[in-house]
C-alpha cells in the first residue's frame, strides 16, 4: 500500500515539474520570439517604412535602438509607454521629445527584464541612440532614487525656453527610467531608478 501511494506521490510530481518547466519554457518561447518579430521589425524601418508593427495586432512600433556599448546592451525600444509595450521592449513616452531631438527624451523599461542593465550603469557611460534618420550619443551625468508620489517629470518642457533662461538640463537630454529596487520581489511599489543622459 505504502509503496503503491509512493508511486502515485512521485508521478505526481513529476507531472507538476514537467508543466511547470513547461509554462516557463513558453514564455521564454514566446519573449524570443518576440523579440525576431522586433529585429524584423526595425530592420524594415530602417529601410524606410513606417509604423511597422512587429506583428498584425500590435499598437506599436520600434522607433529607436538604444546601446550601451560598455555593457554589451542593444536593445530596440517601441513606440509608446503603457504595460502592453513594456511587456515586450523599453517604451518611449510619446509625449517627450523624438530620440534624438531637442528636450527631454524620456524611455521606460522593466527592471527585472529590458531595463535589468540600469543597476550596473554608471557616470559617465555612453548611450547611443540609432535612429531611422540618424544616431545620437549621451552621457551618464547622473542616477537618481525617487519617489513617483512626490517628484514627476514634464517631458513637455520647451528645449528653446530653457535654454533661453540658462537652464541647459533639458537641452538635449535623454531618461530612462526604471522601478527601484532592482531586486524587489513584488511588481510596481513607488520608488523609481532614473538615469540622466546628456547629449
Amino acid at each position: 500500500m505504502f509503496r503503491h501511494l509512493s508511486k502515485i506521490l512521485i508521478a505526481v510530481v513529476l507531472v507538476c515539474g514537467a508543466w511547470q518547466i513547461g509554462s516557463a519554457g513558453k514564455i521564454y518561447i514566446k519573449a524570443w520570439f518576440a523579440q525576431q518579430l522586433l529585429e524584423q521589425a526595425w530592420q524594415r524601418t530602417l529601410a524606410g517604412e513606417r509604423h511597422v508593427r512587429p506583428w498584425p495586432w500590435a499598437d506599436t512600433w520600434p522607433v529607436v535602438e538604444l546601446v550601451v556599448p560598455r555593457l554589451g546592451v542593444r536593445q530596440i525600444v517601441l513606440s509608446g509607454d503603457s504595460g502592453r509595450v513594456l511587456a515586450f521592449a523599453p517604451g518611449h513616452s510619446e509625449a517627450s521629445a523624438k530620440p534624438g531631438a531637442l528636450g527631454m527624451t524620456v524611455i521606460s523599461g522593466h527592471r527585472d527584464t529590458s531595463f535589468s542593465f540600469l543597476k550596473d550603469i554608471q557616470d559617465g557611460d555612453l548611450i547611443k541612440l540609432h535612429t531611422p534618420t540618424g544616431a545620437f550619443s549621451y552621457t551618464v551625468s547622473e542616477r537618481a532614487v525617487v519617489d513617483q508620489r512626490y517628484f514627476s517629470l514634464d517631458p513637455q518642457i520647451n528645449a528653446q525656453s530653457e535654454a533661453l533662461h540658462g537652464n541647459q538640463a533639458y537641452e538635449a537630454s535623454l531618461i530612462l527610467v526604471t522601478c527601484y529596487p532592482f531586486n524587489a520581489l513584488q511588481a510596481g511599489g513607488d520608488e523609481r531608478f532614473l538615469v540622466l543622459a546628456r547629449r
